[in-house]
């Protein structure tokens, strides 16, 4: 038989008319998978939840037909109807334009793909009204575990669904109200062991900048700032540290007014890495007379020769994945309190020594 005519029934018009398209479209069942195969969907089922007692020659059928289908079972789905929970877990991190969490992630994942499982991400934009909703949100998915950045002030809210079997592991900030695993920063050490390779080269009036003040990592790291300077006799540190400025040009024009002011400090340190972004920024040409340490290592940091204090954020979403696997092997014991240290990287910022006073 000929091909019709592009004029007749049946030719490229009518041929373009009948692909299907995006609204007809519709993923294959585990029935229509049944129909092709020529099997009882309840041998279907047999086939992809493992079961041995199905025939080699009727396994084949059914995976062929289901390669034809492009049909993929819903694992999660065989779990919820047996009352069970699916194989992710979720991770409910802060600002999602902050590299940080980001790197954090790709250490969870990678852990937990060593093991068979799987992670979703969700973010509160470090917003504190957000969190219990975010959470509530991965938690209707039936994750397996949750790792959670905690920014709310309180996270009592979780503990039902901990008693119930749910793994809590917090990442960053230890959870208030809470009985919970915790992956932090030696973030009082780290800030201290600048400030007194900071002390080590002349300076005494050195700046400490942050924000917001109220989270657990920058009190922590205030703490240490102000314990190293204490140690040389150093008590009135206020005068050189700014808490509450946010990100931006408002924050640089913080840090401005502070070092031109007349008491003005001959070094800053930077809690985290949008305020060394922020004092870099505003020491402008003054980069070689004002010695600057960030904390938090960033992109471009080694060629600009900042001095920072690192840590590898991997190794944070490492540890809290071997911490949700360890939960699920052995739910009970009490909560642990992990330490990833910190370490100072001098690469020239640092190391400027103050200049005498005119």
């Amino acid at each position: 038989m000929e091909p019709p005519s592009n004029g007749e029934t049946g030719g490229p018009a009518a041929a373009a008319s009948s692909r299907p398209t995006e609204s007809t479209l519709s993923r294959a069942t585990l029935a229509d998978v049944a129909r092709l195969a020529g099997v009882s969907a309840k041998t279907v089922s047999r086939v992809f939840s493992g079961n041995a007692y199905v025939a080699g020659e009727t396994r084949e059928r059914v995976m062929s037909a289901a390669l034809r289908l492009r049909f993929r079972p819903n694992d999660l789905a065989r779990s919820l109807r047996h009352g069970g929970v699916s194989n992710t877990v979720g991770f409910v991190m802060g600002d999602i334009t902050n590299p940080f969490y980001f790197q954090v992630a790709a250490g969870i994942e990678r852990e937990l793909a060593r093991h068979g499982m799987t992670m979703i991400l969700a973010a509160t934009e470090d917003e504190p009204a957000s969190e219990e909703r975010v959470v509530e949100t991965l938690l209707k998915q039936r994750v397996r575990a949750l790792v959670i950045v905690p920014i709310a002030p309180d996270q009592s809210y979780l503990e039902g669904e901990r008693i119930l079997g749910t793994p809590v592991i917090c990442v960053d900030r230890p959870a208030t109200n809470l009985v919970a695993d915790s992956i932090v920063l030696t973030n009082r050490a780290g800030t201290a062991e600048a400030v007194r390779a900071l002390v080590a080269v002349g300076h005494r009036k050195i700046g400490f900048f942050c924000s917001p003040a109220g989270l657990y990592t920058h009190q922590q790291r205030l703490a240490g700032y102000r314990d190293a300077l204490a140690e040389v006799g150093v008590t009135d540190t206020q005068r050189w540290e700014r808490l509450d400025d946010p990100d931006g040009p408002a924050a640089q024009a913080s840090v401005r007014a502070l070092i031109t002011s007349p008491d003005a400090p001959t070094a800053v340190v930077a809690g985290n890495n949008h305020a060394s972004a922020d004092v870099i920024r505003a020491l402008g040409e003054r980069r070689d007379e004002i010695a600057f340490v960030g904390f938090d290592d960033f992109q471009l940091a080694d060629a600009f020769g900042i001095s920072v204090i690192a840590y590898d954020p991997l190794d944070v979403g490492r540890r809290a994945a071997q911490r949700v696997l360890e939960r699920l092997e052995e739910p009970t014991g009490a909560p642990q309190y992990i330490e990833v240290p910190t370490q100072l990287i001098q690469r020239g910022s640092g190391e400027i020594p103050p200049r005498p006073a005119p």
